[in-house]
């Protein structure tokens, strides 16, 4: 499944009720390699499972991000898989804007501090599992409207820029913990459409074959964590393995 990383590889799903974290979580179930399996959420993980580990931790919170930290008390993680975001929400009222003038600071704040911030802090607080000698890697959920040279439409201005700004500061931790651990492997992924909460206020207009079921997406990334090398480190790559510009 994932050559590089060792026979009973203990992994940490970020967001493992959603929609992509789920079905992330029960494709490396499904595979004999996989050794330890933390699932987090803001919610109990329904899976019942000898080798999982529930979570419950809001990681957007200093005190969530706390207490995973004190969970795992420094134990090498072999994959991070990082599945939280946020595109709308009606009980705030955020939605994607069209138009300068429906910009609002709030929700921009909030939608940078989820998409951008929240993973920055994550790898921070995880250092002391991610730094070392044990291979790892690193993935956390972007989009092809956070890249700068591929926009050609405009619109959805925090979303885009929370991508673009998630994107940058996982390309510096990447550098930073190439430093600290030479088999270290960042990525930032692009899964597609798929067929989430996340998505589906906006499904109308996209072609029934680019609206992916999460458990195609799941298989989909993993092949493409597959099949990189700590030389890919810091690098942005979509659902079918091809790689997108910053």
């Amino acid at each position: 499944m994932l050559p590089f990383l060792p026979e009973k590889f203990t992994a940490v799903v970020i967001g493992a009720n959603g929609g992509i974290g789920n079905a992330i979580v029960n494709t490396l179930l499904g595979n004999s390699q996989i050794g330890n399996l933390i699932a987090v959420s803001r919610a109990p993980f329904p899976v019942k499972h000898p080798g999982v580990e529930s979570v419950v931790a809001d990681v957007s919170t200093s005190s969530g991000r706390e207490a995973l930290s004190k969970h795992l008390d420094g134990r090498p993680i072999h994959l991070l898989f990082n599945a939280v975001g946020i595109l709308h929400d009606q009980a705030s009222g955020i939605q994607p804007e069209k138009r300068l003038e429906q910009l609002n600071e709030t929700s921009i704040a909030q939608i940078m501090h989820i998409n951008a911030v929240t993973p920055a802090l994550l790898l921070s607080s995880l250092k002391p599992c991610l730094q070392g000698k044990h291979p790892t890697i690193i993935a956390s959920l972007s989009a092809r409207v956070g890249s700068i040279g591929d926009n050609g439409y405009g619109g959805w201005y925090s979303y885009r820029a929370s991508k673009a700004a998630h994107n940058m500061l996982m390309k510096t931790a990447a550098i930073e913990l190439s430093r600290l651990n030479k088999q270290s492997i960042v990525l930032c992924l692009h899964p597609g459409t798929t067929d989430t909460t996340l998505s589906e206020p906006f499904q109308a207009r996209v072609p029934s074959d680019k609206l992916f079921h999460p458990t195609f997406v799941a298989e989909q990334l993993i092949s493409v964590m597959a099949k990189r090398t700590p030389e890919d480190t810091g690098s942005f790559w979509d659902w079918a393995g091809e790689p997108i510009e910053w």
